[in-house]
């Protein structure tokens, strides 16, 4: 599982994938998280196109961060897609996000290292 090992304002360093601004990772990888690939906002924030993928790739917890100042929120419907897939939900600020997803296994999920 790729490891986070730099988080500030603007910046994320994931091991083997380099540095970038967001990051969708899962078990065993990621890319970069283009926001335009599904239109997502800070609000109403991550929609189930955002996490289907994190589902497909095989993580079982997901870890959704909000933001550094919580700004990016998570539809309901979002939520409600990954519990109806048996996935394990956590929502963070972005370093506490960080924080518990290098600790865990199996793990999937969505980095904003701004706002």
């Amino acid at each position: 599982m790729p490891r986070i090992t730099h988080v500030s304002w603007g910046r994320l360093d994931v091991e083997g994938l380099g540095t970038g601004r967001d990051f969708k990772l899962w078990p065993g990888g990621g890319r970069e998280w283009d926001w335009n690939e599904t239109g997502t906002r800070h609000e109403p924030g991550i929609q189930v196109a955002d996490v289907r993928e994190l589902v497909e790739r095989g993580s079982r917890v997901v870890v959704l961060s909000q933001g550094m100042e919580l700004r990016l929120r998570t539809t309901q419907e979002a939520l409600d897609f990954l519990r109806e897939a048996g996935v394990e939900v956590h929502v963070a600020e972005t370093r506490a996000a960080v924080e518990l997803f290098n600790g865990l296994a199996d793990a999937g999920g969505l980095f904003h290292s701004t706002c």
